[in-house]
């Protein structure tokens, strides 16, 4: 008979914040998965869970993975759990959760805290559409790129970030999606938690000259007509202005709403130059 995987959240920081269903879940699994055993340990070492610990993290994923699959089809139960938070949610845990639902294996998610949600209702940004987009790429031109693609997405957007990337990314937030309104949240729920809700600009102020400790979490204002957008678009045409603007991800009236109003047009004479998109 086939075990079961149980997903397992884990407190973000505060540890009074774990369920007392994880607990249970944890006290009775026949094995624990984490993702960074010597950080797991201090957590079960505090609730007196003993169970056997194993590691499965982002360089083992695809071996560990295997054999975690294959205790868990001989019959052993098997909770997954991360070093803070969610599993599956920017960490490997994804990986093993498909791989378990391909094998037929079931798959029990367990609810607990998630730090993007957490600070999102904090946040004083609109909560009822939003795009949670993870880690942006380390690469300076992909990350750019990545930033472009959501220059003009409405849904409030979310992003984790590490203290020494924070800077760049808030610099190329500012160039690419102009001074918006953001929340920057500090080791939420810990000791030192921090919450700066202000501009991009401001944000980049207030940690030019500081040192810079903690994850992140950035919850990024949606794009609307008022935000003013650095304009690299000078040289197009207002046809080829209206196309950039649709690939870019706008609709094709949003888009020459947009271009009107930016090169202090009627939207008829706009229009007139894309009839036949």
């Amino acid at each position: 008979m086939k075990g079961k995987l149980f997903v397992c959240p884990t407190p973000i920081g505060n540890l009074e914040d774990i369920t007392f269903r994880t607990l249970n879940t944890l006290k009775e699994v026949d094995l624990i998965a984490a993702e960074d055993t010597r950080h797991s340990i201090k957590l079960l070492n505090h609730f007196n869970i003993t169970k056997p610990l194993t590691s499965y993290h982002e360089h083992n994923k695809e071996s560990k993975g295997r054999v975690i699959i294959d205790k868990i089809l001989s019959g052993e139960n098997v909770a997954l759990i991360t070093d803070a938070g969610m599993p599956g949610i920017s960490d490997p845990g994804e990986d093993i959760i498909k791989l378990a639902i391909d094998e037929g294996i079931k798959v029990e998610v367990l609810p607990g805290a998630t730090a993007f949600v957490t600070a999102l209702v904090g946040s004083g940004l609109v909560t009822k559409k939003f795009a949670f987009e993870g880690f942006l790429n380390r690469d300076k031109k992909v990350r750019k790129k990545e930033l472009e693609n959501l220059k003009y997405e409405k849904r409030t957007l979310i992003f984790y970030e590490s203290p020494h990337r924070l800077k760049n990314t808030l610099k190329d937030m500012l160039s690419i999606l102009g001074n918006r309104n953001i929340c920057i949240s500090r080791e939420l729920t810990k000791k030192y938690e921090e919450i700066i809700r202000s501009s991009i600009e401001d944000a980049l102020e207030i940690f030019e000259n500081r040192e810079i400790k903690g994850e992140f979490v950035l919850i990024v204002e949606g794009f609307s007509e008022d935000i003013e957008i650095t304009n690299n678009n000078e040289d197009l045409s207002l046809r080829e202005y209206v196309i950039k603007l649709v690939d870019e991800g706008m609709s094709k009236k949003e888009a020459i709403k947009y271009v009107a109003k930016e090169r202090k047009l009627r939207k008829n004479e706009v229009y007139q130059e894309v009839l036949d998109i």
